[in-house]
């Protein structure tokens, strides 16, 4: 007896995907980026660790919307980078995918033409290719996993993963973060609390099984070992900043009474510097001079920068896009960001990093 469908009624299309093994043998990872790679992971490994007396910088654009921008900025990155590379390891931002409070652009991978078009296998591809682009260049990269399933297609070519304000409290994304082969950086609640972003270090290291797909994009069950270097990030939230010592203090006290490491990440943008791209330099030099006063608990920062200053609305043209601005967040421009990475390394050196017990 036929009734009424019961599943799919909100479903306009489904559209097969190619698997994570099909467009990673169209762009296959060379051995010089593979070595960037894991260089980069275990070199942010050592640094949490206490190993390496360094701190690192995840700085970029806050969002990738332009490969050729993006590899121009690489170019430059590198080359800082080198420059610097006895005091601070620098770690290339590069997000495709971008979470949305309400609606708007949701990222290169999700809409890569930026016309609502959303050709995301067409996005994934080519997001794939300005990863290895930027591995050639001999230069780490750090993106935020939103996607569940998008760390199959790209996950061999991220050193540094984050795990955003609004997904650290996801138990979709504990889980997803406790098989990734990076460090995980979890970012406070908008509403400036901690607890969400310890409670997923803690989950994130321990294994967990949940469904997923493999290589060849069947669905499978992931068993995992657990991630042994979560840690936590402060984006500010609530209204308020939170890099300042009491509340880098308060931190430290949260975290040693979790039983975790006393890892802090600060992250110069966000409600840390009320989205002003001018208050970011401010962030980074608080926390160096804290560092400067003792502070051991900060191990590295976040900085949104781009080519040009600001930000732009998209427009209908595309050709009126402005090369080298941010269509999501304000960054700071390229001149900020080398006097800024330039006199952290300045700043830091000789301040080494120790575990605080």
């Amino acid at each position: 007896m036929s009734h009424p469908p019961t599943e799919d009624l909100n479903v306009a299309a489904l559209e097969v995907m190619p698997p994570p093994a099909h467009i990673k043998a169209q762009i296959a990872l060379s051995d010089a980026a593979a070595r960037t790679v894991l260089d980069g992971r275990a070199a942010l490994c050592r640094i949490l660790r206490r190993e390496d007396h360094r701190r690192f910088i995840i700085v970029g654009p806050c969002s990738i919307h332009d490969p050729d921008a993006g590899l121009e900025y690489g170019h430059r990155l590198r080359a800082l980078a080198q420059e610097v590379a006895d005091t601070v390891l620098i770690v290339m931002r590069v997000y495709f995918e971008k979470p949305r409070t309400s609606v708007g652009w949701k990222g290169f991978v999700n809409d890569p033409r930026m016309d609502d078009s959303f050709r995301i296998a067409e996005g994934m591809q080519r997001a794939r290719r300005f990863l290895v682009d930027i591995a050639e260049l001999g230069l780490p990269a750090a993106t935020e996993a939103l996607d569940p399933i998008a760390p199959q297609y790209l996950g061999d070519l991220i050193a540094w993963t984050a795990i955003g304000a609004r997904t650290s409290e996801s138990q979709t994304h504990r889980e997803m973060a406790s098989g990734l082969s990076t460090p995980v950086g979890f970012k406070n609640g908008t509403d400036g609390d901690l607890s969400g972003a310890i409670n997923a270090v803690i989950s994130a290291s321990r294994p967990h099984s949940f469904l997923g797909i493999n290589a060849d994009g069947v669905t499978a069950v992931i068993r995992t070992r657990g991630n042994a270097h979560g840690h936590l990030v402060l984006r500010g939230g609530g209204g308020r900043p939170n890099y300042d010592s009491v509340s880098i203090a308060m931190a430290e006290a949260a975290l040693a009474q979790a039983g975790l490491a006393c890892n802090l990440v600060v992250d110069c943008a966000h409600s840390n510097s009320y989205k002003k791209p001018e208050l970011q330099p401010l962030v980074l030099t608080d926390c160096i001079a804290q560092i400067r006063q003792g502070n051991r608990s900060i191990v590295g920062w976040m900085i949104e920068s781009n080519l040009e200053w600001g930000n732009q609305p998209i427009p209908e043209d595309l050709s009126k896009l402005k090369y080298g601005c941010s269509v999501t967040d304000p960054c700071v421009d390229w001149s900020t960001t080398e006097k800024m990475i330039r006199q952290a390394r300045e700043d830091l050196r000789g301040y080494r990093g120790s575990a605080i017990t």
